[in-house]
């Protein structure tokens, strides 16, 4: 194929797709696909409705369908798509269809059976089925609550967690020193339950009532404008659980504002209904207008105005959230992933949000307040996680209670390269810059690619670091280019596509091996172009994969998950991948092809 043609190719290929990622628009300037994950989102979402007594006919059915649309025809439920039986997920689908009176089916009861049923359960689980009066409180590892008394500067801290971790954990151990149990007329001991055998809890006196009282109020302090905690369901579900147990009803406004706000998590399909862990608008527009302004989209196009205008209003500018608990002097700034979680800007929507507002010409006070921010948000190592400094307390893997994925935000790659790609051509961050390309280099895999922390895995991170490597300066001919286009080679399939197994977290063999998808094809191509392959036969074979398998509406089909919450415990379908990536990885193929 001639250079001419090639880019008659991309042409229209980039054509049918800006057409349909405009078409997806809000008219109020964003774009937000759905956050897909597992149905223990649906099964926890009739557990809480049920102990507060807000269940009907209509929502068990609602419930149960989704349930029975999403098992698995072995009669389990998986983590993510094509994913092996998870013994929890599958405990909590089975119980909630007994609560909503479906039968499960025997095939579930056997695999249940078969793995060690209730048992063998994760805490998160159990503690579910103890507000159900089927798991004995005093059976569960106790959650101490009184970590929340413990100062921020001490060797052990509830700041020690992860936002995400300390969120949960927090209204969880209220929870749990409370023992709170509402009754349900399921019989689950065919799987181990244990109905009626929970303990009343001990009257909290001294270190524990101090504690419950300043759990409570640290868990109000943090609820969010719309209603929740942190934008994202665990936290959200025990605060809500945790004032209950604490007497409280409806004319509690934290409470009524938190189950109010859940509506808006909340997906019904008319016969089918499943709430959404979190919500991507901040971080789906952002990757859109990067996506549109690579595949030609002028600038000054209406619609991207309007999304430059809308990112501009999400700007956190205050309160000072958790972060500022260990920075106090840094000045606030960035961007939250979802529409109201000001409490908890990271650093990857910030940078990936300047780069956007660059792209546009706008917003230059905000992007300089947002990449301030960013190098006071960088760990002493020199790399950058999500939303912690130096966040890296890996014994607290060790904690008993702590079997729920992860709980700590260490720095990764693909974070730490999103900030480099901002900050690298900026000028005015020499220091960070270079600690941060010190760093990032250092934890290039001894086979060439880079670990993807927040995207499935290794083709992401690969995929970030490479034009972060660019953005710094890296002549091509640079050994961790080279290293990493040899890796990427090794693991193309032959029709051009790539694609990566989510079980690469656990076997390496699986590294950059699975089947193919849009947008882990799109990273691939991402790093190619970085590293100036953009005229390699590699290069051209996944540019062709990409246009060959696009829709005639421009869309790509995607149904595995390549997005990641907590490795192998909470993946992640992002319904945008699927376009934004591509539309971005070809226009930039574009450019270099024109250039």
């Amino acid at each position: 194929m001639t250079v001419v043609q090639e880019l008659t190719a991309l042409d229209r290929t980039l054509e049918r797709g800006v057409h349909r990622l405009l078409s997806m628009q809000h008219p109020d300037g964003w774009w937000k696909g759905e956050l897909e994950s597992n149905v223990t989102m649906t099964a926890q979402h009739l557990f809480w409705h049920h102990v507060l007594g807000l269940r009907t006919r209509e929502l068990d059915r609602k419930i149960a369908n989704e349930l029975l649309a999403r098992q698995r025809d072995d009669g389990t439920w998986a983590i993510w798509f094509e994913g092996p039986g998870d013994l929890d997920t599958t405990i909590e689908a089975y119980v909630a269809l007994e609560l909503a009176g479906v039968d499960p089916g025997p095939l579930a009861r056997d695999f249940i059976r078969r793995s060690g049923g209730i048992p063998r359960a994760r805490i998160f689980t159990k503690c579910f089925l103890a507000l159900l009066g089927q798991w004995p409180w005093q059976r569960i590892v106790p959650i101490p609550p009184e970590v929340v008394l413990l100062p921020a500067s001490g060797p052990v801290s509830v700041y020690d967690f992860a936002c995400w971790a300390r969120g949960t954990f927090v209204p969880l151990a209220v929870t749990a020193a409370l023992r709170p149990v509402r009754g349900a007329d399921i019989d689950l001991r065919a799987i181990g339950a244990r109905p009626g055998e929970s303990r009343p809890a001990p009257r909290p006196w001294g270190r524990r009532r101090e504690a419950i009282a300043f759990g409570e109020r640290w868990v109000r302090a943090r609820q969010e404008a719309d209603g929740s905690w942190g934008g994202i369901q665990p936290p959200w579900v025990w605060a809500i659980l945790m004032l209950a147990s604490l007497g409280h009803g409806f004319e509690d406004e934290t409470l009524r504002r938190a189950v109010e706000g859940w509506e808006g998590f909340t997906i019904d399909e008319g016969d089918r209904l499943r709430p959404e862990a979190c919500q991507s608008p901040v971080w789906d527009t952002a990757l859109a207008v990067l996506a549109l302004r690579a595949a030609g989209v002028s600038a000054e196009h209406p619609q991207l105005q309007a999304a430059g205008r809308w990112l501009l209003a999400e700007e956190v500018r205050d309160p000072r959230g958790d972060w500022a608990i260990r920075l106090p002097e840094l000045e606030p700034g960035g961007w939250a992933f979802e529409f109201e979680n000001d409490l908890y800007p990271d650093v990857d929507d910030t940078v990936v949000v300047a780069l956007a507002l660059r792209e546009l010409g706008i917003g230059d006070e905000a992007v300089r307040r947002g990449f301030a921010w960013t190098v006071g948000m960088q760990s002493r190592d020199g790399g950058w996680g999500a939303f912690d400094v130096d966040n890296d307390a890996m014994w607290l893997y060790r904690i008993p209670f702590c079997d729920f994925g992860k709980v700590t935000d260490e720095p990764s790659a693909d974070v730490t390269a999103h900030a480099l790609e901002a900050l690298g051509p900026e000028g005015g961050y020499d220091a960070a810059v270079a600690a941060g390309l010190e760093w990032l280099l250092a934890e290039q895999e001894p086979d060439g690619s880079w670990f993807g922390r927040w995207g499935v895995n290794h083709l992401y991170g690969t995929g970030a670091a490479l034009p972060a490597l660019e953005a710094c300066g890296l002549p091509s001919d640079h050994p961790a280019y080279r290293s990493a286009v040899r890796w990427l080679d090794s693991v193309q399939q032959p029709s051009g596509a790539f694609g990566e197994d989510i079980r690469s977290y656990f076997d390496p063999s699986s590294r950059g091996r699975g089947a193919p998808t849009p947008s882990q094809t799109a990273w691939a191509l991402l790093a190619y172009v970085a590293a100036g392959e953009h005229e390699r036969l590699s290069t051209r074979r996944a540019a062709d994969y990409l246009s060959r398998i696009q829709r005639p509406d421009g869309d790509w089909d995607e149904q595995h998950f390549t997005g990641t919450g907590f490795p192998l415990d909470f993946m992640i379908r992002y319904h945008l991948y699927r376009l934004a990536f591509p539309l971005l990885a070809l226009g930039r193929l574009r450019e270099r092809l024109n250039a």
